[in-house]
């Protein structure tokens, strides 16, 4: 299979989100049309993307919304569950352990990890947040799939480098600095700090 853009992937989530909510309202065709208007998006895309991974619906039918619901589950590996370690137990790290959604779309914290003496021990989401310096020796134990990073940047690429190096081949990082990885680890970055600035921009250049 081609290499999918990033964007391509992003799209096809949100395309799912929408399928999801559509299934529950009880409709059961849908056309590229509708689904792009949902999306912010044109028909021809939602076409070429799903277009990636086979042939779905049939023309002047539209696509089955059940079917189109399982295939994407398949494309995007949400059809397992993932065990998530989670790496700095602050304030955003606690509100993710906390949010119920992820584990409902197959994320499991199975880990958590800080140096604070006064988090290290206490329950986050029924799971018991451990000192960092343990990191090593717990998920060897838990066999995480995926790391979220939120710490500070001075020690991210140290964190970083200790999970490289245990086989974690996914980080989702929140710290705000570029992390460098071996090519066969994936790592998105979310900074909000730029997220704010494009925001700002939109504001100061409305036309």
């Amino acid at each position: 299979m081609r290499k999918i853009a990033d964007s391509t992937v992003r799209r096809l989530s949100l395309y799912l989100r929408f399928l999801e909510e559509f299934e529950g309202q009880g409709i059961e065709t849908i056309s590229s049309g509708a689904l792009a208007g949902r999306g912010g998006t044109t028909s021809a895309q939602v076409r070429k993307d799903l277009s990636f991974f086979g042939s779905f619906g049939k023309r002047g039918l539209g696509y089955s919304v059940p079917e189109l619901v399982q295939a994407l589950h398949q494309i995007l590996g949400l059809t397992r569950h993932y065990r998530v370690a989670l790496i700095g137990a602050g304030k955003i790290g606690s509100a993710l352990v906390e949010n119920r959604g992820f584990r409902r779309r197959g994320f499991d914290f199975v880990a958590i990890f800080d140096r604070d003496p006064a988090k290290i021990g206490r329950a986050l989401g029924g799971v018991q947040v451990e000192d960092v310096a343990q990191l090593e020796a717990s998920l060897t134990r838990t066999h995480a799939d995926i790391a979220v990073l939120v710490t500070p940047p001075e020690v991210a690429q140290s964190v970083a480098d200790r999970l490289v190096h245990l086989g974690i081949k996914s980080i989702l990082n929140f710290a705000p600095l570029q992390l460098v990885v071996p090519a066969n680890v994936t790592v998105k970055t979310v900074n909000l700090a730029l997220e704010l600035e494009a925001l700002a921009y939109h504001l100061a250049n409305p036309n």
